[in-house]
């Protein structure tokens, strides 16, 4: 075996040195820095794909604060809808009210005049039942003394008082 054979170890030995050294400097001159790149463009992409997903969190984050803010005036402007809706209601409510009680009211005028009417005209048929009575009375009792304006002013007398 040629390898075992003691007068070639200083070849085999030059030709091992000879060519770890030729393999060192692929390896520093070629492999290495290849490599090294190639871990570099890893290195900042990672650090681009970061960087971006930062500035989405912060975009989100002021996207979320510009909804609750937005919510909020939502809300908020509902609520003011909502009373100005009450508000105006109630005022249609009060006029509604207004307007009821007014009708109301001239309706109980109305019938309180027409209760005084009745009452009056009731009032005056009974003093005329009341005089043709005593006239008939007096007329019954005794007939020269009848005296129809006598017996009206009796009647009145007796209403009054």
């Amino acid at each position: 075996m040629p390898q075992l054979n003691l007068d070639s170890y200083a070849s085999q030995i030059f030709w091992l040195v000879v060519s770890l050294v030729v393999l060192f400097l692929i390896l520093k001159n070629i492999a290495l820095p290849r490599i090294a790149a190639g871990l570099e463009e890893r290195s900042d992409a990672i650090e681009d794909d970061l960087d971006r997903a930062a500035e989405f969190r912060k975009k989100a984050e002021e996207a979320e604060a510009a909804y609750d803010r937005a919510l909020a005036d939502a809300r908020s402007k509902a609520q003011e809808i909502a009373q100005k809706t009450r508000d105006e209601i109630q005022v249609e409510v009060n006029a509604a009210t207004a307007k009821a009680d007014a009708e109301i009211a001239a309706r109980a005028a109305e019938g309180e005049k027409r209760i005084a009417e009745i009452r009056a005209s009731a009032m005056q048929a009974v003093e005329e039942v009341a005089v043709d009575a005593a006239e008939a009375v007096i007329e019954s009792v005794a007939p020269q003394m009848a005296d129809a304006e006598a017996a009206r002013a009796a009647v009145a007398e007796i209403v009054k008082g």
